[in-house]
């Protein structure tokens, strides 16, 4: 930083900001259901547009529906320094994810405009459509349109189970806007968010300084035995489809813990078939994430299950067919982005460290196209994609100011 002061945001307005949105789609557990291009999301997206407008901002949409706040810079022919994140949630989700990131936009120009301080660049806001991915697959669709890994007719053709699809849904709610998707220059790019994770608060810091988002793999397994009755077929004649699943879980946990401590690997979905009480399952289908910051490691991840996989059919004489549906390649975040983080929050005088993203977020896809980085901050048990999920209101405030002034370096760069 150039100048030795931190600049502070208003930690009350911001607050109030985010519970004002919390109504929208608010669940009686004290979460929030507001899904993408649904009357709820379209309401929350209303109410960012006016007091954006409110705060001097143009406002631009592009054709994914995604929302660019701009704050005038005093070169506005220099590329934007942006900030952002999403304002859908999930089914049962919380009042912190994404629309914090999305609210902190809104804040550092409200205080910026508090402040009188002029930028050499333009600052935007943005919200993204459909990062959660839970109406519409896959997830962070419209980033990933705006950074060219898919193209706009993909991003519009997505369905939600009813069959309707992204494009028809934008049209519906008014925000399928003019503006072209991505193809444009961004000086940096950076994302505030709850970790979503324990890390933070396990050891009573602040902030995270996030430096890398994990690569993932997904599978789908399926394994097939043979069906027969429970009762007459002897133990050693069984080719149980189930037995071979119980192992592969445990290998899949294995597999995680022997490349802790940034590892991650998961069995989320099992189905067994026929589900009868009193016959050998015959079939079993299950899914597997697996997920790690660096690719060598995650090859070597891959490697490990493939070897498990076929050691435990192998022994109970059971078929396998395993198919990658999935990969997501670790992302290395921008060193100087990162370095304006971790200034900032040395400025802002929080106690940081640094930190891995575990989950997809927007700022991952727009490291392709832009400069980026992440702010993490806790979130109390580090519960997150849940209606209790919940976060300080001083770890808030520290995170947008750690945010506006890691914007303030970049966007003072000449």
């Amino acid at each position: 930083m150039t100048d030795l002061t931190a600049v502070t945001i208003n930690g009350d307005r911001l607050w109030n900001s985010l519970m004002e949105v919390a109504k929208i789609g608010a669940t009686e557990k004290g979460g929030c259901c507001r899904l993408a291009l649904t009357d709820l999301d379209k309401e929350a997206r209303d109410l960012f547009v006016s007091w954006c407008k409110e705060a001097g901002c143009t406002i631009k949409i592009d054709k994914m529906g995604n929302v660019f706040a701009r704050r005038a810079g005093k070169n506005n022919d220099l590329p934007p320094v942006m900030t952002g994140s999403h304002i859908d949630t999930q089914p049962t989700g919380g009042r912190f994810d994404g629309v914090y990131g999305v609210l902190s936009g809104l804040e550092v120009i409200r205080s910026l405009n508090d402040q009188n301080i002029e930028t050499e660049h333009p600052i935007e806001a943005a919200i993204w459509t459909n990062e959660e991915g839970s109406r519409f697959a896959p997830a962070m669709v419209a980033s990933g349109v705006f950074a060219g890994v898919f193209d706009l007719e993909y991003g519009l053709s997505r369905a939600d189970e009813d069959g309707k699809t992204m494009g028809e849904e934008l049209e519906r709610i008014g925000y399928a806007g003019d503006e072209p998707v991505g193809g444009r220059d961004i000086h940096a790019f950076f994302e505030v968010h709850i970790e979503q994770g324990p890390i933070l608060e396990e050891e009573e810091l602040p902030i995270g300084v996030v430096t890398h988002g994990q690569g993932q793999r997904w599978y789908e397994l399926t394994l097939k035995g043979v069906e027969s009755h429970a009762g007459p077929t002897p133990m050693d004649r069984r080719k149980d489809a189930l037995l071979g699943a119980a192992r592969i879980i445990n290998a899949v946990n294995k597999v995680g813990i022997n490349n802790a401590p940034l590892a991650c690997s998961t069995v989320g979905m099992i189905n067994s078939y026929p589900n009868s009480r009193n016959v050998i399952p015959g079939e079993v289908f299950l899914t597997i994430d697996m997920r790690h910051p660096e690719d060598d490691m995650l090859s070597k991840m891959d490697a490990e299950l493939r070897a498990s996989i076929d050691a435990i059919t192998e022994e109970i004489g059971l078929t396998q067919s395993l198919e990658q549906i999935f990969y997501y390649a670790p992302v290395p975040f921008d060193e100087g982005c990162i370095n304006a983080v971790r200034s900032a929050a040395n400025l802002c005088g929080y106690p940081n460290r640094d930190i891995v993203a575990g989950a997809g977020h927007d700022a991952c896809y727009m490291s392709q196209v832009a400069p980026a980085s992440m702010v993490f901050v806790p979130c109390i048990d580090g519960i997150s994609h849940n209606e209790v999920e919940d976060a300080k209101p001083e770890w808030i405030t520290a995170g947008c100011n750690v945010l506006i002034n890691a914007m303030l370096e970049k966007a003072n760069q000449t």
